[in-house]
């Protein structure tokens, strides 16, 4: 096999350096400042700084709202994660059997993704509006009376909701393209083999996308952590302050509101080591029991 050869070494430097710069600026630069500020208790108007060690570690690590955040953290993007995958995958089993209107039905399926998280975040304040909301009506029928904005876990649900409501174009398509790039002969092999759909499904189909729900799986759980904040902003804004948020939200919330710029700045470390932590045991343990053929 050939390799490409240059004749200057120092091109291929060349050619990475507006990407590395990007990186730089926009990556480790932020996280070095943050690492840096993690350790002082800084006054955000005169710039006055004091060195106080790990305690804006330890102030947020044994916060009773710090903890009570994480945990909803942790089930909101548990839940998130895998009712896009499970919705995603569900739609495009169904498109891929539609034979005739395909492509509307696809457009009317993946048209969501294009609105902006904010957006959709003011779409869920319409729908659980506490006087006009439809969700509210609907959910009344039932015996339920759904406070978003006052009762804590009525506004997690809302939250959730629109979230899993805004990723599931996401998964759709990767999942209706993973369907599709299935060889014609493998599923009339499969149908000779097994006559019941659902176990046909189960021990060909899905494993056959198992890649592809590797990759959702990912980045379904980065939407969750970090992509859904202007949803859960439109949502909880001018809330009382007990509403469930994200600990990417209590970064800003604490940083941007509560001028608590050392505080914020420990906790959005801990945040990145968690997701680095998160990322590796995917790697090592999830991707062992992906095949790629």
């Amino acid at each position: 096999m050939e390799k490409s050869q240059f004749r200057n070494p120092w091109f291929p430097y060349l050619l990475l350096l507006p990407q590395m710069g990007i990186i730089a600026v926009f990556f480790l630069w932020p996280a070095a400042e943050a690492i840096r500020s993690s350790f002082f208790l800084e006054d955000p108007f005169f710039g006055n700084a004091t060195f106080v060690g790990l305690d804006n570690y330890r102030v947020a690590l044994t916060g009773s709202d710090y903890q009570r955040t994480a945990w909803f953290t942790a089930v909101f993007t548990v839940i998130v994660s895998l009712m896009s995958l499970a919705l995603g995958l569900m739609l495009a089993v169904s498109a891929d059997r539609v034979l005739r209107g395909k492509s509307t039905y696809k457009t009317l399926l993946m048209w969501v993704y294009a609105i902006a998280p904010p957006v959709a975040g003011l779409i869920g304040v319409m729908l659980f509006d506490q006087h006009i909301g439809p969700l509210v009506e609907f959910v009344a029928l039932f015996g339920w009376e759904m406070r978003v904005g006052v009762n804590y876990w009525d506004t997690g649900i809302a939250m959730i909701i629109v979230s899993t409501w805004k990723q599931v174009p996401y998964c759709f398509i990767f999942f209706l393209s993973g369907l599709q790039s299935i060889p014609t002969s493998v599923k009339e092999a499969a149908r000779v083999d097994c006559r019941s759909e659902t176990r046909r499904f189960w021990t060909i189909t899905f494993p056959l996308l198992a890649p592809t729900t590797f990759f959702l799986l990912i980045l379904n759980i980065t939407y969750a952590m970090f992509e859904t904040f202007g949803t859960i902003d439109l949502i909880v804004k001018d809330q009382p302050g007990n509403s469930p948020v994200t600990l990417v939200y209590k970064v800003y919330r604490d940083g941007f509101r509560g001028n608590d710029l050392g505080g914020s700045s420990a906790q959005s470390v801990i945040l990145m080591l968690i997701v680095l932590a998160l990322t590796i045991a995917q790697f090592r343990l999830i991707e062992r029991r992906v095949h790629y053929n």
